[in-house]
């Protein structure tokens, strides 16, 4: 794979960025793509490993030496039919994922992995920028129908998965526009909405079907849905956010990171004025919760031009290099620095919020924190301890709470009659994806909790194939490690 001896002659080279003063600006995409001669030596680096455990790292099972190797040769087109044959959408994974597959590379044992990820979006880019993307009508119709709830990335790949076995397919969503958390929460500067509507349009002239404005439950009946299709896929994602309960949160300037996030995305597109958001202009932000949705608020909010951000994290800052009690190549929990962080953050870890604190027209104006440590108990369980005498009160104008998310809706699963786990997500198992109810199935962050866009995807089309199996008796759609597929 690659070339025998590219991992000892060529270095990793990442894409450089457009500065952070000069990109903060615009929500536009600022990384600056490498010359193809350097994707090829990237490519090259990929090493004969024996073992690639870069594949069990990756979600999708991407027959990662294969499209490696391609590029390296400099057949891209053939790389890409790789790429799709196990991912629907690497132009979304190849932004976002945190590369799972790259932390369980073999090099990346004593060396810098390949940079698959990038790889991976650079095999996508090109392939449409040729038109070697070119829609996949099925052959002939089964004459069965089904309904995908939710228009995100598990939604976007069933829907494609199953109408490619023949099946008519409709998506219904709520909000105006089609993609999910992919268009609402995810930043312009990360993925730009155009490469979502440039798939959405492929997908349509594919014979996908999509209602907008469609909340199921609201102004679309379930019982008529049942009754209008032949199988039913939940996939709205895990949307409740976690709250925090403490004095104060009831404040004006106490907002959930997507309500934040959202309502921007809206105002990049054109849906919405300036005016009518939640803006963190010339205001003292504080973002509470160190993950993605958190660094997403940071980015928003430099470039609203805030006059401070800060972020607090209640965990522990985690070491810069992997801890020796998750080795190679398991997911290591390592202290890692976002393109937003770089933009303009205070971090602070191992902190509390105790309480907000609003003026007398109810408006937020400081909130007290309390520093923490994490501690085992008697019973070796890990307590949240508060240190004493470390108590302070800080200026904040605006909250933004990126906590997570506790589950699903309740009013969608109790309409439907199906159950859902002790975490609030509709509940099926990865062995056939259906729920308690005949005919109705569940994938992505509504089955599985919170999760990755890439693990999204893969719930996805491994929904699909069960789906096809159950109207049709089998399937040829599939699964997620690509066993079943021809090998190239």
């Amino acid at each position: 794979m690659g070339k025998p001896t590219g991992f000892l002659e060529f270095s990793r080279q990442n894409e450089s960025v457009i500065d952070p003063k000069k990109r903060i600006g615009n929500y536009r995409e600022f990384t600056v793509p490498l010359d193809k001669t350097e994707l090829q030596n990237q490519g090259a680096r990929c090493m004969d490993c024996g073992i690639p455990f870069c594949h069990s790292g990756c979600p999708l099972g991407n027959f990662i030496l294969d499209f490696n190797d391609k590029v390296y040769q400099g057949k891209w087109r053939e790389a890409v039919e790789i790429l799709h044959k196990t991912n629907n959408f690497p132009e979304f994974t190849g932004r976002l994922c945190p590369a799972p597959c790259e932390e369980a590379c073999v090099l990346g044992i004593n060396e810098d992995p390949v940079s698959i990820e990038n790889i991976e979006k650079n095999i996508i880019e090109t392939a449409f920028q040729q038109q070697w993307i070119e829609p996949q009508i099925p052959e002939k119709r089964t004459g069965k129908s089904v309904a995908i709830v939710g228009s995100g990335p598990a939604g976007m790949a069933a829907a494609q998965q199953l109408n490619r076995a023949g099946h008519t397919v409709i998506v219904y969503e709520r909000d105006e526009k089609i993609g999910g958390l992919l268009r609402y929460g995810i930043p312009d500067f990360k993925l730009e909405k155009s490469v979502i509507d440039r798939r959405v349009d492929i997908l349509k002239a594919e014979g996908i079907k999509f209602k907008t404005k469609a909340h199921i439950g609201v102004n679309v009946d379930v019982q008529k849905l049942k009754k209008d299709h032949d199988a039913i896929v939940l996939c709205g994602g895990a949307t409740v956010p976690r709250a925090i309960p403490i004095k104060g949160s009831d404040l004006k300037g106490v907002v959930q990171a997507m309500t934040f996030l959202k309502a921007n995305n809206q105002y990049v597109d054109g849906l919405r004025d300036f005016k009518e958001i939640v803006s963190a202009k010339g205001k003292h932000v504080i973002v509470i919760g160190g993950g993605d949705t958190g660094s997403d608020c940071i980015g928003t909010s430099n470039r609203h031009g805030a006059k401070s951000v800060t972020n607090f994290e209640i965990l522990s800052q985690p070491p810069s290099i992997r801890p020796i009690h998750q080795p190679w190549p398991y997911w290591p929990m390592k202290l890692r620095t976002s393109s937003s962080h770089k933009e303009g953050v205070e971090r602070f870890f191992s902190i509390s919020t105790k309480e907000f604190i609003g003026d007398e027209n109810g408006q937020l104006k400081s909130l007290k924190t309390v520093n923490v440590e994490w501690q085992k108990n008697d019973k070796n369980i890990m307590e949240l301890i508060e240190i004493p005498g470390t108590e302070k009160e800080w200026p904040c104008d605006l909250a933004l709470l990126a906590l997570g998310f506790t589950g699903t809706e309740t009013t969608l699963a109790e309409q439907f009659g199906v159950k859902r786990d002790y975490r609030t997500n509709i509940e099926a198992t990865t062995a056939n994806y259906q729920t308690n109810v005949p005919g109705v199935f569940a994938a992505g962050d509504m089955r599985r909790g919170q999760s990755l866009i890439v693990w999204a995807i893969s719930e996805g089309r491994q929904a699909a194939h069960h789906v096809d199996k159950y109207l049709m008796g089998s399937s040829n759609l599939p699964l997620k490690d690509g066993n079943d597929l021809p090998k190239i």
